[in-house]
This record gives C-alpha cells, sequence and structure tokens, in this order.
C-alpha cells in the first residue's frame, strides 16, 4: 500500500462536541491515497465505508513506528482499518 490519509468520521446530525460547536468524534479511519492527487482518499476507507462524508484529518506521524493514526485519538480508531495496515 501506499500512503494512506487519516479521516475523521463525525457525527451526523444535531451532536455537538464538548465546548458545544464541534461536532463528536466517532472514529479515525484510512483510505488509501489518490494516485492523481495524493492528499485525497480514494472512495473507500480501509474497512469498506465511504470516504466523502468524512473529514480530512491532515495529520501524518512525524517520524517512523509513529502510529497511523493521531496518537491521542488511539481510542477511536478504526480497528478494521489498523488490520488492513498490517503487513502480512
Amino acid at each position: 500500500m501506499g500512503s494512506i490519509v487519516v479521516l475523521f468520521e463525525l457525527a451526523q446530525g444535531e451532536a455537538l462536541g464538548p465546548d458545544g460547536v464541534e461536532p463528536v468524534l466517532l472514529a479515525v479511519h484510512a483510505a488509501g491515497s489518490d494516485p492523481d492527487v495524493p492528499e485525497d482518499p480514494l472512495p473507500r476507507t480501509l474497512c469498506g465505508r465511504e470516504t466523502d462524508p468524512m473529514e480530512h484529518a491532515h495529520y501524518r506521524p512525524a517520524r517512523p513506528g509513529e502510529p497511523w493514526y493521531p496518537p491521542q485519538l488511539g481510542d477511536r480508531r478504526c480497528l478494521d482499518c489498523e488490520a488492513a495496515l498490517r503487513p502480512g
């Protein structure tokens, strides 16, 4: 797999975040990057969800060995996307 795009799956509708303005983060997903526009995700995440309604996280690991997701959001990472990223 080439590079990935990290995406946030946000609650739709009336859900608000802790300070009352941001949507609730449901999960952090990974998608392959579009070969023509590397900043854009492919149409589906690695777990098969549509990427259109998701928000780009603009996150990339700073060093080798760091997780594919923002470390502070480890409890929200999609385990199916993570499994798809494992070699083998």
